[in-house]
């Protein structure tokens, strides 16, 4: 969600073939779903999905050089002799009908519980203060350094821009994180003293980031990052659930109730901090309209962006398609007759279902909305993001230990 570092595209090849993934013991996380940009009625939410545009995360931020003093850190490695502990299961809760999913953390001596978005597509943590006096803070919980033991204050300040303007900023402190059991210590955050009025309507407290050091705007190790380093977690893996019930994030590992046969691995270009598998091209029918892509699985997005001439391009195998809101990069297309759309990244083509790919409703009821807009984000003409749109059609696997990402059917 925060400002990334700049992109440098690195090709890398795909894993050859599936790897079956056995399951560990582990800590689920149940999770909320997101708001979802269909009103009530089956009509597409056009200014909700503007709106939305914040949780492009950090991406907007890479159309330049890195902050002045900034570096790229290496990524951290973990001997592969290191025995693992534990794993853990948080469940998520549907937030907004769709737009976000969010789960319970604790943070300080003694515990401060939170309701949290987890993020691929960011690398920090941060919540509202007990210093924030702005009404944007009033309905949410707030972290009090002065009531917990391990509370520990650092230098310098945290701040972030989204891209509609939305803005947070704090100190930096260091803290006992727990999430769904599994505890970090000496974690990097920042407990926000301000918050933007964009954020008084959402239900969320914060925003806890999943991707790698390399982006992270604190400039410390993310979450799970740590967990792995201090010996936590039975493996460097992680993985989600979303869907209308039963969401989860399981860390440590993956949960094989949640899926059917093996998960499809792919590596991940690590040069750039972000879950960017390559080697990808889009779906519909029969056709690959684009080919060669970059993917970003990004769960801090609710739905898929492309830059605009390609995803022009894979409207345009759609028949009957039409451009519906060319600022915004939005298309209709005819709601009955939509053909198979998804990604393959070499193996199994992965569907996006109709329902999920269906926004809403456009101006009559036989045109609807794509979950798939362009949007300049910055990051090149073959890299799209992938957020929540696709990721309810699968179960992702982020696994830290093989530098990959991979996909499975849902069970």
């Amino acid at each position: 969600m925060f400002c990334k570092a700049t992109l440098v595209s690195v090709a890398l090849a795909l894993l050859a073939s599936a790897t079956p993934v056995v399951k560990t013991p582990g800590v689920s996380i149940p999770l909320g779903e997101r708001n979802t940009l269909k009103r009530a009625d089956g009509t597409f939410d056009h200014a909700k999905a503007i709106r939305e545009n914040r949780n492009l995360r950090n991406l907007v931020a890479n159309t330049g050089s890195l902050p002045e003093g900034w570096t790229i850190k290496e990524f951290r490695e973990v001997p592969s002799s290191l025995a693992k502990r534990d794993t853990g299961s948080e469940d998520l809760t549907d937030e907004d009908d769709d737009e976000e999913w969010a789960g319970t953390i604790s943070i300080g001596t003694p515990a401060q519980s939170f309701l949290i978005d987890f993020d691929t597509g960011s690398s920090d943590l941060w919540v509202p203060s007990s210093s924030c006096s702005s009404s944007t803070c009033s309905s949410k919980n707030k972290y009090k350094a002065s009531s917990s033991s391990t509370s520990s204050k650092k230098s310098g300040t945290f701040s972030i821009e989204y891209g509609d303007g939305s803005t947070v900023s704090g100190p930096i402190y260091s803290e006992t994180v727990t999430v769904a059991g599994l505890t970090a210590t000496a974690q990097h955050f920042s407990p926000v003293t301000t918050l933007s009025s964009s954020f008084a309507d959402d239900p969320i407290d914060g925003i806890l980031g999943l991707a790698w050091p390399a982006i992270s705007n604190l400039n410390a190790d993310p979450f799970f990052t740590n967990l792995i380093a201090e010996d936590v977690v039975d493996a460097g893996v992680f993985g989600f659930k979303l869907a209308s019930s039963g969401s989860a994030l399981f860390l440590g590992g993956t949960d094989t109730d949640a899926y059917s046969g093996s998960i499809e691995y792919h590596d991940i270009d690590t040069s750039t901090g972000f879950w960017q598998a390559t080697g990808a091209s889009s779906v519909v029918g029969s056709k690959k309209p684009n080919t060669g892509i970059d993917t970003i699985i990004d769960s801090g997005t609710t739905i898929i962006y492309g830059p605009p001439s390609a995803v022009k391009t894979f409207y345009a195998s759609i028949s009957g398609s039409a451009v519906y809101d060319s600022d915004n990069g939005y298309y209709s297309y005819p709601c009955d007759s939509l053909p198979t759309v998804g990604f393959t990244w070499g193996g199994k083509t992965w569907k996006i279902s109709s329902a999920n790919f269906n926004l809403g409703e456009a101006d009559s009821s036989s045109t609807c909305v794509g979950a798939i807009a362009g949007q300049d984000l910055g990051l090149g003409d073959d890299v799209w993001l992938l957020g929540d749109s696709f990721m309810k059609n699968v179960y992702t696997a982020f696994s830290v230990d093989d530098s990959a990402v991979g996909f499975a059917t849902l069970a």
